[in-house]
C-alpha cells in the first residue's frame, strides 16, 4: 500500500477541503466499540448526515458483507449521490437490490456500491489505490460539493 492509500493519508485529502470538519469515533465521543477509530466527515456544525467516511470494521449483525475483519483491511465510503453512482457503476441505486447477489463487497481497490447503503446513492471503496485513485478523488469532491450546498441551504437567510 502506498502513503497516498493510507486512511490518514486520505482523511488528509478530505479534511484539505474547504470547511470540512471531522468526527473521530471513539469511547469518549461515546461512539460504539465496533466503530472506535472510523472517521466521519462533515460541511457545517450541524453535522446532520457525513458526506465521506472511512471506517476499519465490520459492524456485526449489520453491515459485514466487506469483510473488513482481514488484517490491514479498510473502506472509504462516499455519498456520491444518484448521478455518480450511475456513472461509476453503470446502474442506478434503486437496481442495487437486483444486482447485489452478483457484486463482491470485498472486493479491493474497486468502486462498489456500500453494502448497506448503496440504496442511498453511497459508493466505496476497500483499501483504494492505483486503480481507483482519481475516480475516488472526484467522487470525494462530488461528494463534498453536495454536502456544501445542503450545507447552505440550511443556514438561516440562505434562499433555497
Amino acid at each position: 500500500m502506498t502513503d497516498a492509500a493510507t486512511p490518514e493519508a486520505i482523511a488528509g485529502r478530505i479534511l484539505a477541503l474547504p470547511g470540512v470538519e471531522l468526527l473521530l469515533a471513539t469511547q469518549e465521543s461515546g461512539a460504539p466499540e465496533t466503530s472506535w477509530g472510523d472517521r466521519f466527515f462533515y460541511v457545517g456544525p450541524d453535522r446532520r448526515m457525513p458526506f465521506a467516511t472511512i471506517v476499519g470494521r465490520d459492524t456485526p449483525g449489520w453491515d459485514e458483507a466487506s469483510r473488513l475483519d482481514r488484517p490491514g483491511v479498510f473502506r472509504v465510503n462516499v455519498h456520491a449521490g444518484r448521478e455518480a453512482f450511475e456513472a461509476h457503476l453503470g446502474y442506478p441505486p434503486a437496481e442495487l437490490p437486483e444486482r447485489q447477489a452478483g457484486i463482491d463487497f470485498a472486493g479491493l481497490d474497486e468502486i462498489l456500491p456500500h453494502p448497506a447503503y448503496g440504496r442511498q446513492g453511497w459508493v466505496c471503496v476497500l483499501n483504494p489505490g492505483a486503480r481507483t485513485a482519481a475516480d475516488l478523488d472526484d467522487l470525494i469532491a462530488v461528494a463534498h460539493r453536495h454536502a456544501t450546498e445542503a450545507d447552505l441551504r440550511r443556514r438561516p437567510g440562505t434562499p433555497g
